[in-house]
């Protein structure tokens, strides 16, 4: 069940990984067989055109490959599709239809900006972490690094190779440690966008 982030708690995470934008929105949740704080944008726009023509809900893996078929906004024909009857039976919302002419509306409605995952311990945090890999950036929150000093360096050290961020939560706020990698996923994929979409629904 999601719930909506602590305030305090988010705009600190936010505020420790700056290159989240400042508009994002913040919500903890167990997601992937984990609890996480997801700092996330929707984009207005989408989600009034969904509103506004009562869209059906995107939640199925083979509609979303179907769609990530088709460009945006340019009518296809359907003689020129494999799949026809996919197509046809897309959910309500997604395209417009012309004759025998289909044109894709829907975009992607979110974009996740940061996962974030808490963890006592290193290996913990790693594999919680990189099941958020497919999706945005990553990091893992320690409420403190007594305990394992010794071992910091190697910990930051693997933490930078695998692109994840590393947050310490301290007497005076939440520091950076290390700062997660970019989000640049090599494509778009159905995956990836079931993700965002499953997201949304809980939202609501």
């Amino acid at each position: 069940m999601a719930s909506v982030a602590n305030p305090a708690a988010w705009h600190s995470v936010r505020e420790a990984v700056l290159k989240v934008p400042s508009e994002s929105e913040g919500v903890m949740l167990s997601v992937l067989g984990t609890r996480a704080l997801l700092l996330y944008q929707v984009d207005g726009a989408e989600h009034g055109r969904r509103q506004a023509v009562d869209a059906e809900r995107l939640d199925r893996i083979p509609v979303l490959e179907r769609l990530l078929g088709l460009p945006i906004g340019l009518p296809v024909p359907m003689d020129s599709l494999p799949g026809q009857a996919v197509v046809r039976d897309l959910p309500r919302g997604a395209v417009e239809w012309d004759e025998d002419l289909v044109t894709r509306r829907t975009v992607r409605l979110l974009a996740v900006d940061l996962a974030v995952v808490r963890a006592t311990d290193w290996q913990t945090g790693l594999e919680r972490a990189g099941r958020f890999a497919p999706f945005c950036r990553r990091a893992v929150l320690f409420d403190e690094l007594r305990g394992w000093r010794a071992g910091l360096d190697e910990t930051l050290a693997e933490a930078a190779f695998y692109g994840i961020g590393v947050l310490v939560h301290e007497s005076d706020g939440i520091r950076m440690a290390l700062e997660p990698e970019a989000y640049r996923p090599q494509r778009h994929t159905a995956a990836a966008r079931h993700f965002v979409e499953e997201l949304y629904g809980r939202l609501g």
